[in-house]
């Protein structure tokens, strides 16, 4: 379980001949090696190119023994510059997908879910082609939450959201469990930026009960956060405002995290630490700054 290799391989094959109808042949070729690929949605007159990159996370995860003290495993970091690169000087936009998130994790302090080095190389690479990267999009975590890339100066330059799982998890980390979530994103079509998701839950006690599956809407981001859009400079005033002392609006985002399993269960002192630093700061350097200088959040 998650040792994923940095060459070809029999799982890399047979997802590559499995997604073959959707992707172009030199995506495929590039899955095969690493289990990650681009590809190019073309544009109209009208609109910006956007371009999917889809990161193979997996081979930074800090369980994976595979790729120990590997500085560029399968290629993907050098392989990930070439291609914003190309991005930036074609004028597209990007979105990049990935299962395990970069940045801290909202529930266990000073903790990357992919080892220290990558999550630091993989700040330092969005933050130098933020200009073209419109959203950011992971899981893993089975939870909801967003994170917000400041560049050097503290300023929002990138909006990433991690999805919350159809399953259902908890562990001695996350002693809360999550009800099975899937959502929908809205984008503006011109050029790709985030205008709004729409989340919607499935309440396992409810459907247990009934012996019958009910998928509500549990939150529309925007309405239930007061912001204007997705845009990172939203999500950062979002961030201001949860951060707060006594902030109803982090209860909500807390209930949110956990897709609204338990509206009684509470975040306070160093559980929220966790969460708003997570949210704010990516790399170690300022999370770091973040955990000590606010240790308790009342």
């Amino acid at each position: 379980q998650d040792q994923l290799p940095v060459t070809t391989s029999e799982v890399y094959n047979a997802v590559a001949d499995f997604w073959k109808p959707w992707l172009t042949d030199e995506a495929i070729s590039t899955f095969r090696k690493g289990g990650f690929y681009t590809q190019l949605f073309e544009s109209s007159n009208s609109h910006q190119p956007l371009r999917i990159i889809s990161l193979n996370t997996n081979l930074y995860y800090s369980p994976n023994k595979v790729t120990v003290n590997i500085t560029d495993p399968a290629n993907q970091f050098a392989w990930l510059e070439e291609i914003l690169e190309t991005s930036s000087q074609n004028k597209e936009q990007v979105y990049i997908i990935g299962h395990v998130p970069v940045g801290y994790l909202p529930y266990a302090r000073n903790t990357t879910a992919i080892r220290e080095y990558y999550n630091e190389r993989l700040v330092k690479i969005f933050r130098k082609y933020s200009s073209v990267i419109a959203g950011q999009f992971f899981g893993h975590t089975h939870r909801d939450s967003i994170m917000v890339l400041l560049d050097e100066e503290e300023k929002p330059v990138n909006s990433l959201f991690v999805a919350p799982a159809v399953t259902p998890v908890k562990d001695v980390w996350q002693m809360e469990s999550n009800n099975p979530g899937v959502r929908l994103y809205q984008y503006d079509l011109f050029d790709h930026s985030l205008l709004d998701l729409w989340q919607f839950y499935l309440d396992l006690r409810d459907a247990n009960k009934k012996n019958e599956s009910n998928w509500k809407l549990e939150y529309i981001l925007t309405k239930t956060y007061g912001i204007e859009d997705l845009k990172p400079e939203s999500l950062y005033e979002m961030a201001k405002q949860l951060s707060m002392p006594h902030s109803t609006l982090f209860e909500q985002y807390y209930s949110n995290y956990i897709v609204s399993y338990d509206k009684t269960i509470l975040c306070e002192d160093g559980c929220k630490t966790c969460q708003i630093c997570a949210i704010q700061y990516l790399d170690y350097s300022s999370y770091t700054d973040c955990i000590n200088q606010k240790a308790m959040w009342r």
